[in-house]
């Protein structure tokens, strides 16, 4: 699949430094380049790209205003890049991707592309869904009702973000992009893969707020996002590690090892 993107920024060397550093991503194709935030709008609606790099601080239409405008229309996903830290909050508040500072750290902007990929895939599966539903509609639309009762109620419950306030910063974390949670008394650390944060609240409130379906209990001390494992490997005394996408390990103690069954079944 390839990643249809359009670079903002009124600085010309910013734009071709970005594109330098976007060129080992193969399927990354930047189509289009913009120097403000009216010719970014108007790019937007026309290309209709899956992506868009954008620049905060520009003269006239900045880069909240970009995003305010293409409003209307299916939006792409954004990623902040600015020399400014101070505007992280607005950024994740605007459901952005991620934020980035200039200039552009390599690792960082390969785990944005990471990310990019799985909020597409996960686009593309939503639109699989829809289509089937539509088909349902027609031959069996009682199942589609009970589907969808059942899809709201679950989606309505849970939480999608968790504001995160740590080290004098408030964070929004996508809980789909959580790998593990472990317990540290009154305390507990997230891990994102490659970001770990401080949360002050207790394992059980906690518990509550995410989705059993994907966030299971494998330890006294820790719940795994399931959807991130990708390997079980059995330990001693029928304990076992599950290797997650970062390639950290987490035990499961013997108490939760009906947790590991449903990946060997």
């Amino acid at each position: 699949m390839t990643i249809r993107t359009i670079l903002v920024d009124d600085e010309k060397l910013a734009i071709q430094g970005l594109q330098l550093r976007l060129e080992p991503f193969d399927d990354v194709e930047v189509i289009e380049t913009c120097q403000n935030g009216r010719e970014a709008i108007r790019a937007i609606k026309t290309l209709k790209p899956d992506l868009v790099f954008l620049d905060i601080q520009m003269p006239g239409f900045d880069g909240f205003s970009v995003v305010q405008g293409v409003m209307e229309i299916e939006p792409p996903l954004f990623v902040f890049v600015t020399a400014f830290q101070e505007h992280a909050i607005r950024a994740f508040e605007a459901n952005a991707v991620n934020y980035l500072m200039k200039p552009v750290d390599e690792d960082k902007l390969a785990d944005t592309i990471e990310r990019v990929r799985q909020r597409l895939a996960e686009k593309k599966s939503s639109d699989e869904a829809d289509r089937l539903r539509g088909v349902l509609s027609e031959v069996a639309p009682e199942a589609v009702d009970e589907i969808d009762a059942d899809d709201s109620e679950a989606a309505g419950r849970y939480e999608k973000l968790i504001n995160v306030k740590d080290r004098g910063q408030i964070f929004r974390v996508e809980v789909d992009t959580i790998e593990h949670i472990e317990a540290a008394g009154d305390y507990m650390c997230i891990y994102t893969g490659d970001n770990s944060l401080i949360l002050r609240e207790t394992m059980k409130d906690l518990e509550r707020r995410l989705d059993p379906r994907k966030f299971q209990r494998v330890h006294r001390s820790t719940i795994v996002n399931l959807d991130q494992v990708r390997q079980v490997k059995p330990h001693t005394n029928g304990e076992c590690f599950l290797v997650l996408d970062s390639g950290a390990e987490v035990k499961v103690s013997r108490s939760y090892r009906d947790v590991v069954a449903r990946f060997v079944h």
